[in-house]
């Protein structure tokens, strides 16, 4: 029925992606530098202002702790059993999520583009 040629398809190969995306991830390493160095910078601001205290027993929380909610909340997860119990440290924990988002947004951003050059390198091979 169809009598069109077939043009064979190069997927490209996993490690030609994580080269690329590494590569587009050095090439703006500025970018996730800073948002790291603001993440540490929040973390520590946390940690003195931010009245971070456990839901259980509302003791305040050691710096461990401290950077957990951290983490937590830049990932955007947010299990709520450590939280921030002044506004500085509702401030804190909002800049902290708004930096998660923008460094996952990086993250894939590069994982496209590795995956873009690397197909369009696998082409030219074939």
């Amino acid at each position: 029925m169809n009598d069109a040629p077939q043009k064979a398809v190069h997927a490209p190969k996993a490690r030609a992606i994580l080269l690329e995306s590494g590569r587009t991830i050095w090439y703006m390493r500025l970018l996730p530098g800073g948002l790291l160095l603001i993440f540490v910078i929040l973390t520590v601001g946390m940690f003195y202002f931010g009245g971070v205290v456990e839901t259980l027993n509302r003791p305040p929380s050691p710096m461990g702790e401290t950077v957990y909610f951290c983490a937590i909340t830049a990932l955007t997860v947010g299990y709520g059993d450590v939280v921030p119990t002044i506004v500085f440290g509702r401030i804190d924990a909002v800049l902290l999520g708004l930096i998660g988002v923008v460094f996952t947004r990086l993250i894939v951003a590069a994982a496209v583009r590795g995956v873009q050059e690397a197909s369009r390198e696998a082409r030219e091979r074939a």
